[in-house]
């Protein structure tokens, strides 16, 4: 169990694969640098494509994808790995949005006290989640933000769930929030690289209005470049979501610029946009 004296990340996610698409340098630069890292993933993937027939089949996926989820936390360092009890919802628009378990339409009270105990337990100093937008409107995205960043407040709140909550330690509130993002000069990139390589379906066809943020949005920019192998080892974990290399397609020079910072916007405390980018999200702590 975390204590004060022991640096703590919790990062909180969607499915299997956010992870390591979303934050995947940040967890393995902090592991390395000897941070206890703490994951929530929400649900096993059920929705989630499948790549290669062999590799899974639609009964079988949720297994596989938790496996995968796990063998790539392995790579990145990730100490303890939460898996909540809620299904993928599929994309917005999706059949599986509708299912009763589907995380969309969860009791949001339910996640929040969920994530709100393993917060108590761990004693982060640091909380890592999806933007409001969950970078390109993924209702599951969208439904843990909302519960992550509730909870971040909640969790240090004697008033919310009180009493023993799973074997809870008292009210704690983690010091910083922040949400991991894609700049949209970045996704401007990532999508002109895509077309002339000939990806127009998935990646070619991303539109960077909808997608990430701002640029001046970004707060906080972690240099990970020591740390771009072990996202790609990690990447490549989740075969059923992903047909071989996914970053072997890329120019050298634009897999450098995309995995070899990560771009976050923190939530907690507001950041003034008169002070200097953050490079350690542990600064201050």
């Amino acid at each position: 169990m975390a204590n004060g004296s022991i640096r703590c990340l919790l990062a909180v996610v969607a499915h299997p694969d956010d992870e390591t698409f979303g934050c995947g340098g940040l967890l393995a630069k902090c592991a390395a640098e000897e941070v206890r890292v703490v994951l929530i993933c929400a649900t096993r993937g059920e929705a989630g494509k499948i790549s290669d027939p062999s590799l899974a089949t639609p009964e079988n996926l949720a297994q596989v994808r938790e496996g995968e989820l796990r063998a790539a936390c392995d790579i990145l360092g990730v100490q303890e790995l939460h898996i909540l009890r809620y299904r993928d919802s599929g994309m917005e628009g999706a059949p599986e949005n509708g299912h009763p378990e589907a995380l969309c339409r969860a009791d949001n009270d339910e996640v929040v006290r969920e994530i709100v105990g393993i917060i108590r337990r761990n004693r982060p100093q640091v909380m890592l989640t999806f933007d409001p937008n969950g970078g390109y409107g993924h209702p599951d995205h969208i439904a843990i933000h909302d519960a992550a960043r509730e909870a971040f407040h909640a969790a240090g709140d004697p008033d919310r769930y009180p009493g023993p909550l799973d074997d809870s330690q008292e009210p704690y509130r983690p010091h910083k929030l922040y949400y991991f993002v894609f700049p949209r000069s970045a996704v401007r990139a990532f999508r002109e690289a895509a077309r002339e390589a000939g990806l127009e379906s998935g990646m070619g066809d991303i539109d960077p209005e909808s997608m990430g943020v701002s640029d001046h949005e970004v707060t906080t920019l972690v240099d990970v470049g020591r740390y771009m192998d072990k996202s790609a080892e990690a990447a490549r974990c989740h075969r059923t979501q992903i047909r071989g290399d996914p970053f072997g397609w890329m120019p050298e020079s634009l897999r450098a610029r995309l995995l070899s910072t990560e771009h976050l916007v923190r939530a907690e405390p507001p950041f003034n946009h008169g002070e200097p980018v953050e490079k350690d999200i542990f600064a201050g702590i």
